[in-house]
This record gives C-alpha cells, sequence and structure tokens, in this order.
C-alpha cells in the first residue's frame, strides 16, 4: 500500500508540474473536441475498437482536424494489455469547417498499459509508441499518459455510475527539442448502461516549438462510449476514449 502511495504522490507531481508550465502564452478561445469510441469485447484476451475525432477552433465552429483509427487489444492478465493500432489523421486550415488540408498523416503505434487501483481510485499508466507517415517523410514520437478515474456512487464503474476522470499526457520524440507537447484532462462522465458511457470535460494542450515558444489551447472534450460486451474482459471498467 505504501508503495501505491508513493507511485500515486508522484504522478500527481507530474501532472502538476506540466499544468504548471502550461499556464503561459494561451492562445484565446474555447475550441471543441468530440470523439466516437466504440469497443468489441471477444473474450477475457481479445478485443478490437474503433474511434473517431473532430476538433475545432471556436466553440463548435471552424473545425481543421480529424481522425478516423481502429486496432486490437490484448490482455496477458488482469492489470496488463498490449494494444496495435493505425489510423489517418488530417490537419486543415484554421479558419472554415475543414477546408484546406495543411498536413495529412498515416500512423501505426503500439501501446502497453498498465493499470493499479488505490482504494476507489482506478490509476492506468499508459505507454504508446508511434510511427508517423507525411508525405515530406518519417517521424517516430513517444507518449506517456497517467489517467485516475474516481467512481462517486459506487465503487466500480458500472451502470448508473458517476465518475471523475483526470489524466495528463507528455509527448517526445527522438530529435531536439526532444519534448513535444503536453496534455491535461479534468472532466466528469456518466455510465448510462452496459453499453454507453458519456464522458464531457476541460482539454488543455501545450505545443512546444523549436524556438523555444509554446502555445495552449483549451478545448471542452464530449466522448461518446459504446462497449459491447466488455464484462467478458473480466477487468474493472475504465472508460476514455482512445485519443
Amino acid at each position: 500500500m505504501l508503495k501505491k502511495l508513493k507511485l500515486f504522490k508522484a504522478n500527481f507531481f507530474l501532472l502538476a508540474f506540466f499544468i504548471s508550465i502550461q499556464v503561459n502564452g494561451q492562445t484565446p478561445g474555447l475550441g471543441t473536441w468530440n470523439v466516437i469510441n466504440g469497443k468489441f469485447t471477444f473474450n477475457n484476451k481479445w478485443s478490437t475498437f474503433f474511434e473517431a475525432q473532430a476538433r475545432s477552433q471556436k466553440f463548435y465552429y471552424d473545425f481543421h482536424y480529424h481522425e478516423y483509427k481502429g486496432g486490437i487489444g490484448y490482455n496477458f492478465r488482469k492489470q496488463l494489455s498490449v494494444v496495435v493500432a493505425m489510423g489517418q489523421y488530417v490537419t486543415y486550415s484554421p479558419d472554415a469547417n475543414f477546408k484546406t488540408v495543411q498536413t495529412s498523416e498515416f500512423r501505426t503505434w503500439q501501446q502497453f498499459t498498465v493499470t493499479n487501483d488505490i482504494d476507489r481510485v482506478k490509476l492506468e499508466h499508459r505507454y504508446r509508441v508511434e510511427q508517423r507517415f507525411f508525405s515530406s517523410g518519417f517521424r517516430n514520437r513517444f507518449r506517456y499518459r497517467v489517467n485516475a478515474i474516481l467512481p462517486l456512487n459506487k465503487r466500480e464503474v458500472e451502470t448508473n455510475t458517476v465518475y471523475l476522470n483526470s489524466f495528463n499526457e507528455i509527448f517526445l520524440n527522438n530529435r531536439k527539442p526532444h519534448f513535444e507537447r503536453n496534455r491535461f484532462f479534468l472532466g466528469v462522465g456518466y455510465q448510462f448502461s452496459e453499453l454507453f458511457t458519456l464522458q464531457s470535460g476541460y482539454l488543455r494542450q501545450y505545443d512546444y516549438r523549436a524556438d523555444g515558444a509554446g502555445t495552449v489551447k483549451d478545448y471542452f472534450q464530449t466522448s461518446l462510449l459504446f462497449s459491447i460486451n466488455e464484462s467478458r474482459s473480466e477487468r474493472g471498467r475504465r472508460p476514455g476514449s482512445v485519443d
């Protein structure tokens, strides 16, 4: 128990550190970040997923980005899982709705996730390696996300559960400067049934630039999460978009 508490404190410090970085250079305006995620669980080992996203620079206007991705997951045991996936990611000019393509990316990635609980808090540690293919070339990227879910009216996330959800994620690459991006999310969710969960909240994204400056964008994020046969996984539920 003591080791778990130390781990929780360390992750909290990391989260607070990156929040403090992001308060400078904030860009104006609240954008939206919209997610639809579907997951199908075959058994306690195998699952598959699909996710679509659309983001806007203004509040449900000037949509400048969308992505589609899917993959398969495998559970080694209750606390360990891996995912292999691919997707298409397109960025448009920021001053209109899907008007002019600026970049188009095809991406493959591999992910390793470790979960553990501290009393009612559900922790998830996610490590991801990405291979990013652009018309201009190829890049690698490395990501780490710590996610905490706290059910409010029940001990586990199940039907008719209200929960708090927060994560912090860092993005690194193998070229200088190595720090590329940080994301912080804080929100609330409600699981309506075994099939459907709704989650909304505030997301702040900090993008670091090579010249030493940085930009910050704030989003209102809404996620519609559909899960079929998740009880077959024999794992505690931790709702959240794949992202």
